[in-house]
């Protein structure tokens, strides 16, 4: 699904004394089955934008339109239902909003809510238990019983049941360790090819956007900073520096090797290893 804010501005608590502009005259698109990165510090606007992707919040200015779906300023939005079975949102530390007594109940939940017959939902569930990499042998279980990386997976798993053609992902990390953290992570870019995907991924991290995402987007004070592909937008360090982002480490590394040894590759999501190799074929070049 294509979406796109034209000049939206969200404004909490508008005319009273606690007034706050959390957006401001943000606009941007983004295409069908494309990986995006938000980004920003804490208060930068990501968790307002985010919530108007499936009708939570309204825009106080502008337009949204998502696939067939328009959120427009002042007026009332229609089949708001509809947006949300649409786009899918994972919120930070989702395996909070479990609470149904087996784990097959409650990743039904969400598509039965949204009008999916009892026979949809038995086709679906193995589908999301695979996706997520858990077994079918836990679907009785409690999700209760679960480590926190399992009620994690549980979670997400309700989310794709109902078969969302926008993902939205909060924070999707945060409490992980390192290894959960990249499990995560390419568990959502394996889904987001295999399912053809529109993905916006909201995070702190700067690694990750570069790792996983196409496109980003940097807001800082509820404003868009900066905008463009990934490879583009975080060579350009002192406008990062401006609203206090580092460039990521594998392209200071890069800009540096540049810079120092004369030795220009440029960043196309390698492998450490691939990049190791490209390096080493430049040093034999000069030989």
């Amino acid at each position: 699904m294509d979406i796109s804010f034209t000049d939206v501005s969200h404004i909490y608590q508008q005319n009273s004394p606690f007034e706050y502009h959390a957006l401001k005259d943000l606009s941007f698109s983004i295409p069908s089955g494309k990986f995006v990165a938000i980004v920003g510090h804490t208060g930068s606007g990501k968790s307002t934008l985010i919530q108007h992707l499936n009708g939570l919040l309204r825009p106080t200015k502008g337009t949204i339109e998502i696939g067939d779906y328009r959120l427009i300023a002042g007026e009332k939005p229609k089949e708001i239902k509809g947006l949300r079975k649409k786009v899918g949102v994972v919120f930070q530390y989702p395996e909070h909003q479990l609470f149904e007594e087996t784990i097959a109940k409650d990743i039904a939940f969400g598509p039965k809510n949204f009008g999916a017959t009892d026979e949809e939902i038995a086709e679906r569930i193995p589908e999301v238990m695979r996706a997520v990499n858990l077994s079918e042998t836990l679907l009785e279980r409690s999700p209760f019983d679960l480590s926190g990386g399992q009620m994690r997976r549980v979670a997400i798993a309700g989310v794709l049941a109902m078969n969302p053609e926008v993902l939205v992902l909060d924070e999707p990390t945060a409490g992980l360790d390192p290894k959960g953290q990249q499990e995560i992570m390419d568990m959502f870019y394996q889904l987001h090819h295999d399912k053809g995907l529109t993905t916006i991924l909201v995070t702190h991290s700067m690694e990750d956007a570069l790792k996983y995402a196409e496109h980003v987007i940097i807001l800082e004070g509820g404003r868009k900073h900066l905008e463009g592909d990934v490879g583009e937008v975080f060579t350009q360090k002192q406008t990062l520096k401006e609203v206090q982002l580092d460039v990521p480490e594998v392209i200071q590394f890069l800009m540096d090797l540049d810079e120092r040894m004369g030795i220009r590759i440029p960043y196309e999501k390698q492998t450490i290893d691939v990049l190791s190799n490209q390096i080493k074929q430049h040093l034999k070049a000069r030989r």
